[in-house]
């Protein structure tokens, strides 16, 4: 244990947040999300919601500041966003991230083609439907 580091980030999280580099992406993946067969580098996070991820990530992670740094999946023709999903995660981004623009929506096959291309995929125990998020790194700045 660490002080400081929020107990939902596991020794192997923290190891990959800390690799990535400004730019690279990181994918919080719902329960439901293929990450194995998406990418070669998957953490398990399982039983944690990605807002307790997110707010435990974010104190120790910038986001990118020149581009879009968050992404959600957007809904399949046909079907509905649970719009109190975004607005979850929102709240805890915000916490951190004071200003921070709603996510963009990335179509099904998009989004797929994104997390092989990813630093990494975190499988969550998060079981809400169209729940998983990119987040792209930005650079740390200096104290």
């Amino acid at each position: 244990m660490l002080k400081g580091i929020a107990p939902c980030i596991s020794p192997e999280l923290l190891k990959t947040l800390a690799e990535m580099g400004h730019g690279d992406e990181i994918i919080l993946a719902d329960a439901h999300f293929p990450g194995h067969s998406v990418n070669a580098r998957v953490l398990r996070a399982d039983g944690v919601g990605i807002a307790a991820l997110l707010d435990g990530i974010l104190p120790i992670f910038e986001l990118d500041q020149y581009a879009p740094p968050l992404a959600m999946m957007a809904a399949v023709a046909g079907d509905k966003l649970d719009p109190k999903v975004e607005t979850n995660y929102l709240k805890t981004i915000r916490k951190h991230a004071v200003g921070a623009k709603a996510p963009e929506r990335v179509e099904r096959f998009a989004f797929y083609e994104r997390a092989k291309k990813a630093f990494a995929v975190v499988m969550t125990g998060e079981t809400a439907k169209y729940g998983n998020i990119i987040l792209k790194k930005g650079v740390t700045p200096l104290s």
